[in-house]
């Protein structure tokens, strides 16, 4: 049997994979996992939930109300809140544990169930592993008044828009936002809380009905973004994802600014106000190396880690760094959050601007993104990436080519036979040769299949 739980939490389609019955038994083992067995002998737990505005969740959230208080277990309901919002929460509240009912960028058709341990942290492997095996074992059915309580957690918005507002280093009058909430679960608060540190603000993408979420807006679909910041002059846009745990941005002129240059502006804020631990960035290995040698040159060293932000903050807390996430728009401030947080993370690019007086296209300058080749070779052996001889000394070779101003990276994927080849340059001419030279490379020496041509599926050239 397959795991249950993927790389962020359980994920899949509503009333598919996630029913009201999964939800149900997944709340009553997470009740004993991360609640009876966390406290004391004759306390009760507690725990926060919060969802995005997807019409399933609402019968979900209320399946893992149920299963929760059926366990003995405490409910505060903060209804539709982003994701770093429910993990700040759990902390905030001093809750045992919290849930967050979303499926992020997905379309309105999927939904997950996330859980968060003490302190608003994502569980590691093992305790995920727990509670899928306790699934499999007797129920625990209080009685009589043992039985947990649900209520309404009514001022949770108002906690974590307060929270926000305090991590400001100035506020936000003389600028002009443009806010694509992707229909999700920050339509309500980002627009709050960027009125209230002072900007004048435009919002689309606010107007959630259940099933349009992130149809067409957010940090998905730019294009809507772009064109409103020129429209109104604004002096950049803002773009959530469903559930608001990343932002990207768009510069006064309509062009995107990705994770990558975000968290060089930010790593570079932080240095100077001497708030950067130890000078480093934790970032993943997909991280474009324009931001590796713009840090560098100025004294900032980059920590990678494995894809997924997961590994990101596993880094930052084993090492107490302050700053990291991936090019995809999750950044973490450890001083603030314990999660990527999308409304956050924009406030705090924001406020550089305001402090600087510059504008975004010139902050954004301060890294150049190196040209960035991707290409998926299929069907292929994607356990002998590392161990293939014959694979490693063509890698070899075309890193030695390229020297420090390229890269190469060949990973394979989570979930099928695929090999994803990765190649940055300095031009796109030599990226995309060296990646279509080392995805035959890779057809050639680990093909399941008799050796076809290879074409990139995906192209992402650099600014």
């Amino acid at each position: 049997m397959s795991r249950l739980f993927g790389t962020d939490g359980v994920r899949g389609l509503a009333n598919g994979l996630i029913t009201a019955e999964l939800a149900l038994q997944v709340a009553q083992a997470a009740a004993v996992v991360l609640g009876h067995r966390q406290v004391d002998n004759g306390k009760r737990p507690t725990a926060v939930i919060a969802r995005d505005p997807r019409a399933s969740g609402e019968f979900i959230s209320s399946a893992v109300e149920a299963g929760l208080a059926s366990s003995g277990v405490d409910v505060y309901d903060a209804g539709v809140l982003p994701t770093p919002a429910a993990a700040y929460l759990v902390g905030d509240l001093d809750a045992d544990f919290g849930v967050m009912i979303s499926a992020s960028h997905n379309p309105a058709p999927d939904n997950g169930i996330k859980f968060f341990a003490r302190g608003g942290h994502k569980l590691p492997d093992e305790v995920e592993d727990a509670i899928e095996q306790e699934m499999s074992q007797p129920r625990v059915r209080p009685t009589g008044a043992e039985v947990g309580r649900i209520q309404r957690f009514s001022d949770a918005e108002d906690r974590y828009i307060l929270h926000l507002l305090q991590s400001l280093p100035v506020r936000l009058e003389g600028l002009k936002v443009v806010l694509d909430c992707a229909h999700g679960a920050a339509s309500g608060c980002s627009p709050e809380v960027f009125r209230a540190a002072g900007a004048e603000i435009v919002v689309m993408g606010a107007e959630p009905d259940g099933l349009n979420i992130n149809d067409g807006v957010g940090s998905t679909h730019l294009e809507k973004l772009q064109a409103a910041v020129v429209e109104h002059g604004a002096d950049l846009g803002i773009a959530h994802d469903g559930d608001a745990d990343r932002c990207l941005a768009v510069d006064e002129r309509g062009e995107v600014v990705d994770g990558d240059q975000i968290m060089t502006i930010l790593a570079l804020a932080l240095r100077e106000a001497g708030r950067l631990k130890d000078d480093v960035l934790v970032a993943t290995v997909m991280s474009n190396l324009g931001m590796k040698l713009a840090l560098q040159e100025a004294g900032i060293r980059i920590e990678e880690t494995a894809v997924g932000d997961r590994y990101v903050l596993e880094n930052m807390r084993a090492n107490g760094y302050s700053l990291g996430g991936e090019q995809s728009g999750h950044v973490i401030f450890s001083d603030y959050a314990t999660t990527g947080d999308g409304v956050l993370t924009g406030l705090q690019l924001a406020a550089r601007l305001a402090k600087t007086g510059k504008p975004l296209s010139e902050l954004a300058q301060l890294m150049v993104r190196l040209p960035q080749v991707l290409i998926n070779v299929k069907d292929v052996d994607k356990t002998a990436v590392t161990t293939n001889q014959p694979l490693q000394s063509a890698v070899e070779a075309a890193s030695a080519r390229l020297g420090e101003t390229g890269r190469v990276l060949l990973r394979p994927s989570g979930t099928e036979p695929v090999v994803r080849v990765m190649v940055e340059a300095a031009d796109m001419a030599t990226a995309q040769a060296t990646a279509e030279e080392l995805a035959r490379a890779v057809k050639q020496h680990l093909s399941l299949e008799p050796v076809t041509s290879t074409e990139p599926t995906s192209v992402h050239p650099g600014v």
